[in-house]
């Protein structure tokens, strides 16, 4: 009820300048350093605070937001309001604000919106806990906008989830060859589905030598030769090491004197099934494996197939032309997939191109996670009734367009 002589619209007019005047004293108050107010008196004010602002406009919240914001402790009701509340009101906090903990960012992810999640992707020293909660969600904007931030501490179980995201986002494959969590087993697995600029890039950063391991353990493979190579575990990891590339024991069993006849077999007569899992064989990985290099639409594989296993320029011809790959361009300049491939072919050292092939043999079939193993399963279960039973459960990687 207004006062004697007051009009009815003053009357309304004063409590909410009061209000105003009462939101603005509450924040300042809460804003006291700890050597004016105890944590118990502040929490009492937060939760008068919040009674307030529940009824204030979103300029007046958001003031409030701005001007708590610089604090480095702020009560839980309150940071709880304001945080989930119209993202312009929660922005000041999310973006800088030092009060908040993991669970508040984490609470805050999980019941706010996409917006308040990109905003707090960009904030600084995001911890493993936030970045995985922000990934969990698979929205491209708020991935793209964590892998930028160079201060974000990942999990690598949130590095696999964007590499099986980045399979039909593009966008992201780039983003994820900046972060230094990406190992070399989730960057080979990404190789097959990134653009050409990104396979260089991933050749040139994870292609290693295995000089180390070699030199470390020369012995051992004296010791496996004694024990007759009984043990699987050991064999496969020797196997990984050892400095040849080639399968001897495939050329006794091989209608082809050795892997150049395959391939002039396959440049006379062009890629069949049988020739494609021969040269698998005599090149020592898996016809699957020698099926998705021989099928890929960059190239590149082809180039590291080749350099690995001691094959010449003439021979990676032979194997380009087999795969019915242009040489030139319709203006009859040299086309660049064809560049490309023979500039992968020399770039790369035999023993690190090795690194690469037996990565991809050895752990597309026996060293990824199950997240790295659907990523590569998705879409590529193609022709793969024309291999055993054991392959079909190894790896499902067969590129769609083999046999074109």
């Amino acid at each position: 009820m207004s006062e004697p002589g007051v009009r009815a619209e003053e009357g309304e007019a004063r409590p909410l300048r009061a209000r105003r005047a009462l939101l603005r004293r509450l924040a300042d108050v809460v804003s006291l350093p700890a050597s004016r107010i105890n944590v118990f008196e502040r929490s009492v004010v937060g939760d008068l605070l919040v009674v307030v602002l529940r009824t204030a406009s979103v300029e007046e919240r958001r003031r409030v937001a701005q001007r708590l914001a610089p604090l480095g402790e702020l009560p839980d009701a309150l940071k709880r309001l304001l945080l989930r509340d119209d993202p312009g009101v929660a922005r000041p906090l999310l973006e800088d604000c030092a009060a908040l903990s993991d669970a508040d960012l984490i609470g805050c992810a999980r019941d706010a919106g996409p917006e308040h999640r990109l905003m707090m992707a960009a904030r600084r020293g995001l911890t493993e806990a936030v970045t995985e909660t922000l990934l969990s969600w698979g929205e491209e904007a708020v991935i793209a906008a964590v892998l930028r931030n160079d201060s974000a501490r990942m999990p690598q179980s949130a590095i696999e989830g964007v590499i099986a995201l980045s399979r039909g986002a593009p966008g992201l494959s780039a983003l994820l060859l900046r972060r230094l969590e990406l190992r070399p087993a989730g960057a080979y697995v990404m190789f097959w589905w990134c653009a050409a600029e990104e396979r260089r890039t991933i050749l040139q950063r994870f292609a290693v030598s295995r000089e180390v391991m070699q030199s470390s353990v020369e012995d051992v493979f004296a010791l496996a030769a004694e024990e007759g190579w009984s043990d699987p575990v050991a064999r496969k990891a020797l196997q990984f090491i050892e400095r040849r590339q080639r399968n001897r024991a495939a050329v006794a069993k091989s209608p082809y004197a050795d892997l150049e006849a395959a391939v002039a077999a396959a440049g006379a007569a062009g890629l069949t099934r049988d020739l494609v899992a021969e040269i698998g064989y005599l090149s020592g990985i898996k016809p699957l494996t020698s099926a998705k290099i021989l099928a890929d639409a960059g190239g590149e594989p082809l180039a590291i197939l080749c350099k690995a296993t001691g094959l010449t320029r003439r021979d990676l011809t032979v194997l380009w032309r087999a795969m019915r790959r242009p040489e030139t361009a319709e203006d009859g300049a040299e086309h660049p997939d064809w560049r490309r491939v023979q500039i992968i072919y020399e770039m790369l050292a035999v023993d690190r191109a090795q690194t690469v092939l037996r990565y991809w043999n050895w752990t597309l079939s026996s060293a990824l996670t199950p997240t790295l193993l659907r990523a590569i399963r998705e879409g590529e279960e193609a022709l793969i009734d024309e291999y055993s039973a054991p392959e079909r459960a190894a790896l499902l990687a067969l590129a769609e367009n083999f046999g074109r």
